[in-house]
């Protein structure tokens, strides 16, 4: 299994970023697929999940409603968008599916 997480970056308060997350070495439309993150100094978040077809999505309470969990499964790839963005959401992201989880992007907001 290899989730290789990209699209991270510095963004101002309030911006927007688009994650990605490319997934390889199994049946990738077989499963549910997360995002979490871990803040500086802090544990991993639950942030989002999608269930296999994309009709069943989870958030967190912290992002619901500024972020969207989507995916394409004919391109083997997990989204999260996120907009309105504040320094809270600063973290590394991770996407995960079950009992993997692949190398992180990093997510800086400040001004």
């Amino acid at each position: 299994v290899q989730l290789q997480a990209f699209g991270g970056g510095l963004v101002q308060p309030g911006g927007s970023l688009r994650l990605s997350c490319a997934a390889s070495g199994f049946t990738f439309g077989n499963y549910a697929m997360s995002w979490v993150r871990q803040a500086p100094g802090k544990g991993f978040e639950r942030v989002s999940t999608i269930n296999p077809s994309g009709g069943s999505t989870y958030y967190a309470n912290s992002v619901k409603g500024r972020f969207t969990i989507s995916r394409d499964n004919a391109k083997n790839t997990l989204y999260l968008q996120m907009n309105s963005l504040v320094p809270e959401d600063t973290a590394v992201y991770y996407c995960t599916s079950p009992g993997s989880r692949g190398q992180g992007t990093l997510v800086t907001v400040s001004s």
